[in-house]
């Protein structure tokens, strides 16, 4: 028997405690997050993407509307990476837009699309894309890609608990961005809203006035639903 047994049994409890807070600090430093690092339109995309979205509203009121949590934005690169690594990556990804002049560039919006969701759409307003383009997220991509996590779970999106699933092909269009949303499979564009599949079909068919804008900024977003922009992990800084 111990000659102290009150010490041990502190010693122990010290321990125990001591042990818990190393685990609870791996588990936060491996914790993943579903990123989007993208580039913020200027008022002339936001007028016409936030025109588009109450459109879409008006003939589809569960849908969503483009506010803090659905913010207009072009995706330049979605990935997964670890929370401890969020810094490093933001880091990264400012001094590949500091040097791309990002600000300067001349993007021209041209048609609508959507990607189907059962009887369902996800809207958005297609920009051509350019050899800047292209090139700015290839560099983005090589410099981001050491801190590159393969696949999560729904626990890396923004989710509520009412709706805490993410759909799974959300997921896995995260997970292969960088080889099939990349480079020649580059579709940039502005998402605009739901609306059923009928009605996306029809507004299609319109013809669409094109116009030109530029980006305004560039931000790092934790992802949310149907690929949202959800929640403003860093706004970046062009400038260095």
């Amino acid at each position: 028997m111990p000659r102290y047994p009150k010490v041990l049994a502190a010693l122990c409890i010290v321990l125990g405690l001591l042990s818990g807070r190393a685990r609870a600090s791996g588990a936060n430093q491996s914790k993943v997050i579903a990123i989007d690092i993208l580039l913020e339109p200027d008022a002339t995309m936001v007028r016409h993407a936030e025109a588009v979205n109450a459109r879409l509203r008006s003939v589809y009121p569960k849908g969503f509307a483009l506010d803090a949590s659905h913010h207009p934005h072009i995706s330049m690169f979605q990935c997964f990476v670890h929370t401890a690594d969020l810094e490093k990556v933001s880091a990264a990804a400012a001094r590949v837009f500091a040097g791309g002049n990002v600000t300067g560039l001349k993007l021209k919006a041209f048609k609508y699309y959507y990607i189907p969701d059962e009887s369902l759409g996800l809207s958005g307003i297609v920009v051509e894309s350019t050899p800047q383009l292209i090139r700015l997220q290839r560099d983005l991509i090589a410099a981001v890609t050491p801190f590159l996590v393969k696949t999560a779970t729904s626990a890396a999106f923004v989710t509520t608990p009412a709706d805490p699933v993410v759909n799974p092909l959300l997921i896995h269009y995260v997970e292969v961005f960088a080889t099939e949303h990349a480079g020649k499979h580059f579709l940039p564009h502005v998402t605009t809203g739901l609306a059923p599949r009928e009605y996306l079909d029809k507004m299609l068919a319109e013809p669409f006035d094109s116009f030109l804008f530029s980006p305004a900024g560039a931000a790092v977003y934790q992802l949310g639903h149907y690929g949202t922009a959800a929640k403003m992990l860093k706004d970046l800084d062009l400038t260095r």
